[in-house]
């Protein structure tokens, strides 16, 4: 999945792991002044539902902003140039706006504790089991993922053995959730979020001072690359040729409708840090705040990409040699002094362990919530679902260490993330969004849709695409157009087996559909929320404004 090149062992001294020992230090006492406010199980899956805005927004972004991601889309800026943005500015922020302003009020105002949870409100049983078992598997093999790549880049950074990084991450992880709960996974991933920023940001602008600044680095990747590399949209005609191997339409509806609005949406990792928010209003901001410092993420992840790219023209081009997924560690090996590096490596950190926390914190709700509690022991007291919560914690993450190297079959890291979210989070995203507008949807249509959409997902990558039978140019490509089949699909099934099926009785679906009500979401703003800059709807449209501003510079 992931490998680096040799040669990348930093020169850390005993400043730098004291920086790393203060941080492990804080993180366990986050994770015990949280456990005061643990006294139900709602306290622990879903933080008594009491956070502010502000905290919940950091926490949602951070959430995501997993080492996976950062040397991922840094790989992906050194390979692709400024394509990268579109997983940015088309293929978050838009989806992002749509969870706030149109999703939220149904997730939050309905009271569920999970993604699944709505499904069994709206579709029934079979629809929430399914989706359950679907969401849990997902879960563990993408924390799975974080681990393993962090074993690889401490491995390779500073020496330690594979077992040796995968049992210390895991067990801080496993420490602070089990402790507790969901708060305490929330505030860490705030602190996280500034620790992996305080990493990232010296590593940018040394960069790019060492390359002549942003003038130098544009002069030096035209010449090298041509002018077409530093740009979002040329060359994405239908038939041309590009690196990313898509074109305008799967681009637009592959990564910006189709997979972004299945992440975003529905992926219980990221929507389970805006249900814990004190109030709907408070939900609703959630997202709309995190997805202005998800417009600037490219600044300070992608740009290294193309830093290391000037600095090490070898990059990705031998087997042998350095490769594009080596790009922040080349930077942090060249670029920091001990002291700063010690901070980068603790950004790198944290950055695996917010997005392991993620994926486990929202596993344990689900396995606990929708298919323990839901479906094998009923009606027991309280205590006892908390109890188990805190058991399943550690049985995820003993099952995220156990799956991390399926992840070794995969050549590039936000391949396989990508190839998981087109098989799990799309087909789950159609049930949802028909479901929600169209009131005659019936409960069957739901199950068999979401059978059905993950089913044609991977037939198309692995029965299609694997097997040659289709030619698509990247593993990226081969990932947008399983989406859109798995869309298609799904979306043909719920409306052929709504139209031979009976439909739920309307009066049942209050508050659960586009067009109707329930009492939670009639819940009055708290004190200030009413503010203009508080305005939900203000956000949303300045994010959609300003991440379309951005692509004005990358456009020609």
């Amino acid at each position: 999945m992931i490998t680096l090149a040799e040669g990348l062992r930093l020169p850390t001294n005993g400043l730098d792991y004291t920086i790393l020992a203060i941080y492990f230090v804080v993180v366990l006492g986050i994770g015990f002044a949280a456990k005061r406010s643990v006294k139900t199980s709602l306290d622990f899956f879903l933080s008594g539902r009491s956070l502010p805005a502000w905290v919940t927004g950091l926490a949602f972004v951070a959430a995501n902003l997993g080492a996976t991601e950062i040397l991922g889309m840094a790989a992906n800026g050194a390979q692709y140039g400024a394509y990268t943005v579109h997983w940015y500015w088309i293929g978050a922020i838009p989806a992002m706006v749509f969870l706030g302003l149109v999703m939220m009020p149904f997730y939050y105002g309905s009271k569920v504790r999970s993604v699944p949870e709505f499904l069994l409100h709206r579709f029934g049983p079979s629809s929430h089991l399914l989706s359950s078992v679907i969401f849990a598997v997902s879960s563990v093999l993408i924390a799975g993922v974080n681990l393993y790549a962090m074993a690889i880049v401490l491995q390779a950074l500073l020496g330690w053995p594979q077992w040796v990084a995968i049992v210390v991450a895991g067990v801080f992880v496993l420490a602070y959730i089990t402790i507790g709960g969901l708060s305490s996974a929330i505030y860490n991933e705030v602190l996280q979020f500034f620790v992996i920023l305080a990493a990232l940001i010296p590593l940018t602008i040394v960069g790019l001072k060492r390359v002549g600044g942003w003038d130098g680095l544009t002069s030096s990747l035209d010449s090298s690359h041509g002018d077409a590399f530093l740009t979002a949209w040329k060359g994405t005609g239908i038939g041309e040729a590009n690196p990313l191997g898509a074109n305008w339409l799967t681009i637009v509806l592959g990564l910006g409708f189709v997979m972004s609005f299945g992440y975003w949406t529905t992926n219980f990792a990221e929507v389970q840090r805006a249900l814990s928010a004190k109030n709907l209003s408070a939900a609703k901001r959630t997202p709309l705040i995190a997805a202005f410092p998800k417009i600037f993420i490219p600044l300070v992840v992608v740009v290294p990409g193309l830093i290391a790219l000037v600095m090490e023209p070898t990059l990705g081009k031998s087997k042998d040699g350095l490769q594009y997924n080596d790009a922040i560690p080349v930077l942090m090996r060249d670029l920091l002094p001990n002291g700063v590096l010690g901070i980068a490596v603790t950004g790198l950190l944290a950055a695996f362990m917010a997005g392991m926390a993620a994926n486990v914190s929202s596993f344990n709700t689900v396995f606990t919530n929708d298919i323990w509690a839901a479906y094998l022991k009923k009606g027991r007291e309280d205590r006892y679902y908390l109890k188990t919560g805190r058991v399943v914690t550690a049985v995820g993450v003993l099952i995220g260490m156990g799956t991390a190297f399926i992840a070794s079959s995969f050549s590039n890291i936000m391949n396989y993330l990508q190839t998981l979210f087109s098989f799990f989070n799309v087909p789950l995203f159609v049930v949802f969004i028909i479901g929600m507008f169209w009131k005659r949807t019936s409960a069957a249509a739901g199950f068999w849709g979401l059978l059905s959409g993950t089913v044609a997902a991977m037939v198309n990558y692995f029965g299609l695409y694997k097997q040659g039978i289709i030619a698509i140019p990247s593993e990226q490509g081969a990932n947008f157009v399983s989406s859109i089949v798995a869309f298609v699909v799904g979306a043909l099934v719920m409306v052929l087996v709504t139209l031979v099926t009976k439909p739920k009785p309307a009066e049942s679906l209050a508050g659960l559909v586009y067009g109707s009500r329930s009492p939670g979401m009639e819940e009055l703003p708290a004190e200030g929320d009413d503010a203009w800059y508080r305005k939900p709807a203000l956000l949303g449209w300045g994010a959609l404004v300003l991440a379309a501003v951005c692509y004005i510079p990358f456009s020609f």
